[in-house]
């Protein structure tokens, strides 16, 4: 492929992001701004350009999804090698089985789950989760941090662990005796090791830095000490290296990372660049109105918009948190119709157990959902237990529902002891799994649905409640298939939908109770700045004045976030009042956008306008909506774009498989009848 090819359709800032010479280079890369695009695309040409060598590439991932998808794309550009491409975890794993192959020596064994091993060193103590105590230790081993000061620093962290930090050092201790007895090694231990083979082996880093001497780095504001030493290591003294990622987007402290190995690139390596990525090719104007308002302390300007305007942002409230469920339902049925897929929106909520309600609202309505990166009420081991000794006590549902409930309130008041001061003592994070609160929302959600069995039967024994939430709980949505989804703010990220309802927008989750630091809340706003990216079309946030933990509904307030939110609304409305035209701002900022050629603006204009015409036509012989057939999305990404094949055109946001699949042969034909002549001058000019 000629590497020209693969500045076609970029921006200024995405070209300058894919042809810069600096060595190291970071490029911020904001939501829908063309990360990937971008990541996949500077590994392609400095490849074909020869500025690297595919064979001696790595590009590092946080996910085996990720990776694989970057392994796609780059064998789609012709690449006669690929690169390497694959997780910390995974690469380190290769090279230590490497190491311990050249001595001889059998490798340890890999420990899945730290449950097995936490689960022994507790024995019989009740003090502490073995779950909650595996995220204690994950989180001091990203942080570089041994049993010995593991105590010290949690409360220099503001971390509030979920036992005494002195007793879960020595259990920490423990657990790290057992595994080196047996022979075990976790997931952690495998970068520790492959970072310590590499700075004391002169061999063994002389061979790794030969075989990775270029290297990738995609969201790296989710870096931790432990990563960022192994990424040291791997380096050594070159400077050959990239990093993608987004300041603006670090929602993972709690687990250990550190957003200023990329916010502070510059000073950590001296002499190197740092690219921005500008314009936003997800959200329309008016969402990105939003999330501008949202960016704590962000010192980037407001992304600029690619695409067309969109419906006003809305904010909701509802009376209560029933009431909130079953409008959100109610919302998302209107929102379905003809062109518009049940897998276009989505429920976004702070923490796993807002989900119930939604489930049981949707299941009521007949609205196909699946649940991702959470755990559905009833398989969450806590509830499983609970219900598990329900079944076989066979005791009075009320009586056991009023002492649930009098443990609760007990346990509460437990958690939120204590002056709410902005001091480390008394700072808490949300641990992604297994924290307290959420363990009492669970089971919150338990007693609330036990209340509304004894409405139906007030007789009702323990032994009746697993069954009966059964049936209520159950999803009638397939595992795959067209469904709305539902996620927290956390397993959201990365993804995008076209309708995103941002639900419980409330004080004591937007944002969430245990953030009492300054840095926790501004890691709050983060994430709900995050959550409101994922939406391209549209946005709702809705809360409730009140909401049922146990039998009594507590009053709630709103978001002080959601202030920012009706601000940026009030804006939009008041330019909107006084006939200040968006499209003629989209105009100056497409002229922006368009590529060096001076009939390039006039080209996307004459490609939109064909693509429309052929849709109108498409949707007349079908009878149905201009949407259905192509959204107005997939034609600015078209004409923005102007793919030249079938690898291009799957890379655009908005045309999806069924669009590639039936029609994708006559969209490129269209787009070719625009771009035919500038390629035939093309190869006339390079002709000898």
């Amino acid at each position: 492929m000629d590497p020209q090819r693969l500045l076609d359709g970029l921006d200024p800032a995405q070209r300058r992001a894919v042809t810069s010479t600096a060595q190291p280079l970071a490029i911020l890369a904001g939501p829908g701004s063309g990360k990937t695009r971008v990541l996949t695309r500077r590994i392609a040409h400095r490849c074909l350009t020869g500025s690297a060598d595919p064979r001696h590439v790595l590009a590092v991932t946080f996910t085996r999804k990720a990776a694989g998808e970057l392994d796609q794309r780059l064998a789609q550009f012709g690449l006669r090698d690929l690169p390497a491409a694959g997780t910390f975890h995974a690469l380190a794993y290769a090279q230590l089985r490497t190491a311990w192959a050249d001595d001889n020596r059998t490798p340890p064994t890999l420990l899945d789950r730290k449950s097995r091993i936490l689960g022994q060193v507790l024995g019989s103590s009740r003090q502490i989760r073995a779950i909650d105590l595996a995220a204690e230790i994950e989180w001091s081993k990203a942080r570089l941090i041994g049993p010995d000061g593991y105590a010290e620093a949690a409360r220099a962290a503001g971390r509030q662990p979920p036992g005494d930090p002195q007793r879960i050092a020595d259990w920490y201790r423990a657990y790290e005796d057992r595994k080196a007895k047996r022979g075990l090694v976790d997931f952690d231990d495998l970068l520790a090791l492959a970072a310590a083979r590499i700075e004391r082996d002169p061999v063994f880093a002389s061979a790794q830095r030969w075989r990775f001497r270029h290297l990738f780095v995609d969201e790296y504001q989710d870096v931790n000490p432990l990563q960022e030493r192994l990424l040291r290591a791997w380096l050594g003294d070159r400077p050959d290296l990239c990093v993608v990622g987004d300041p603006d987007q670090a929602i993972y402290s709690w687990n250990g990372a550190d957003a200023s190995y990329l916010r502070d690139f510059t000073r950590h390596h001296p002499g190197s660049e740092m690219v921005e990525l500008d314009r936003s090719y997800r959200s329309t104007p008016q969402v990105l109105a939003v999330a501008a308002q949202l960016r704590p302390g962000s010192r980037r300007a407001p992304f600029v918009p690619c695409r067309g305007d969109g419906p006003l942002p809305a904010v909701v409230g509802y009376q209560r948190d029933s009431d909130e469920a079953l409008g959100v339902a109610r919302a998302i049925r209107e929102l379905h119709g003809p062109g518009r897929a049940w897998g276009d929106q989505a429920v976004l909520v702070r923490t796993h157990a807002q989900a119930a309600l939604f489930e049981e609202a949707f299941r009521r309505a007949a609205i196909p959902y699946r649940l991702r990166g959470g755990t559905r009420l009833l398989d969450d081991p806590d509830v499983a237990r609970l219900l598990s000794r329900m079944e076989a006590n066979r005791d009075p549902l009320v009586a056991t529902l009023d002492d649930l409930e009098e443990s609760i309130v007990e346990q509460r008041e437990l958690l939120a002891g204590g002056p709410d001061l902005d001091g480390p003592q008394v700072a808490r994070v949300e641990l992604p799994h297994s924290a307290e609160g959420q363990r009492l929302e669970m089971t919150e959600q338990v007693v609330r649905l036990g209340r509304e069995l004894l409405a139906a039967d007030p007789g009702a024994r323990t032994d009746a409640l697993p069954g009966w939430l059964r049936t209520m709980m159950v999803s009638d949505a397939p595992e795959s298939g067209d469904a709305v989804t539902i996620a927290t703010f956390h397993a959201a990220k990365g993804l995008e939908w076209s309708i995103v309802h941002v639900a419980g927008c409330e004080v004591g989750y937007v944002p969430i109770s245990h953030a009492r630091t300054s840095e926790a809340r501004a890691e709050e706003e983060r994430l709900f700045y995050v959550a409101v990216t994922r939406a391209a079309d549209q946005l709702r946030c809705t809360w409730a004045r009140e909401r049922t933990f146990t039998s009594d509904p507590v009053e709630r307030a709103p978001s002080p976030l959601l202030t920012k939110v009706r601000s940026a609304i009030a804006e939009l409305e008041r330019r909107s009042a006084s006939s200040i035209a968006p499209p003629a701002a989209l105009s100056e900022v497409r002229s922006h956008l368009a590529p060096t050629e001076p009939d390039a603006l006039s080209r996307q204009q004459a490609i939109a306008a064909d693509l429309r015409r052929w849709r109108a036509e498409q949707a007349r012989k079908a009878s149905v909506r201009p949407t259905v057939v192509l959204s107005d999305r997939a034609i600015d990404a078209l004409a923005r774009h102007q793919p030249s094949s079938s690898t291009e055109l799957a890379e655009l946001p908005g045309v999806g498989p069924f669009v590639r699949s039936r029609h994708g042969d006559q969209l490129l034909a269209m787009v070719a009848a625009h771009t035919s002549v500038k390629l035939e001058s093309a190869d006339h000019r390079e002709a000898p």
